[in-house]
């Protein structure tokens, strides 16, 4: 998936600013299948027979896939300097992402959704740190 991400941000006529190119690429995939994930979680947690019992993991798996899913969007547009804003965005997509996986450990023992959707979460967690710390 990030060769596509990558061929697109190669091809992009104002390129990518100062941008690590693979991390920006990583970033932004990781941010879509996080996005992916969360919402398969919080399905998965609403066809379980005790659904109350999950309704927080719910909660924050659908506020962290659309935190996720906007910061891959935002991530993905390189006209003009947006730098603030992606940082923030950056930034926000990360605690997100750490409350979610949080969340979702409690519940991975007995749930493999959550299991999965965690490890989606720390993985998007990282690319955050890891491509705003090469902004820095």
């Amino acid at each position: 998936m990030t060769h596509h991400i990558t061929a697109m941000l190669n091809a992009h006529p104002g390129g990518t600013g100062t941008e690590d190119k693979e991390k920006l690429a990583a970033c932004i995939a990781a941010c879509f299948e996080c996005a992916q994930t969360c919402i398969a979680c919080a399905d998965s947690c609403l066809a379980e027979e005790k659904v109350a019992d999950l309704a927080r993991c719910i909660r924050t798996d659908l506020d962290c896939a659309d935190i996720c899913a906007v910061t891959g969007t935002v991530l993905t547009r390189q006209t003009g300097d947006s730098s603030a804003i992606v940082r923030s965005m950056l930034e926000a997509c990360r605690t997100a992402c750490a409350a979610c996986a949080a969340e979702c450990e409690k519940h991975a023992q007995m749930h493999e959704h959550c299991r999965i959707c965690a490890e989606a979460c720390r993985r998007c967690e990282a690319a955050c740190t890891t491509l705003l710390e090469s902004l820095s």
